[in-house]
């Protein structure tokens, strides 16, 4: 007798295993932190910059290309002080260019 596999959403899925409510969590709190530094973006790099990992107190930005990089880098006091002012403290911030 065969047993159909049953669908399941990630909700479902995230409540019932704790690594992978873990890993949810992560993602949410690397958003939240790319959400709150949105605004400090210049306009021409937000399209370039994306949240990636957030683990242990290091976040990581993926960015576009190399010009990104350079640009955002100078902003990397500015923004590990607003990510704390608001409630969202990183130890350190990297910066890794996106594989296309």
């Amino acid at each position: 007798m065969h047993r159909k596999a049953q669908a399941v959403s990630i909700l479902q899925a995230s409540e019932s295993s704790s690594s992978l409510a873990r890993l949810m969590n992560l993602n949410r709190e690397s958003k939240s932190r790319l959400q709150a530094i949105e605004s400090l973006l210049p306009i021409s790099l937000r399209a370039g910059v994306v949240a990636g990992p957030f683990e242990a107190g290091v976040w990581c930005l993926l960015v576009a290309n190399p010009s990104v990089l350079a640009k955002v880098r100078q902003l990397l006091p500015s923004l590990q002080a607003h990510l704390a002012s608001q409630g969202l403290p990183v130890e350190s911030i990297r910066l890794k260019i996106q594989k296309s």
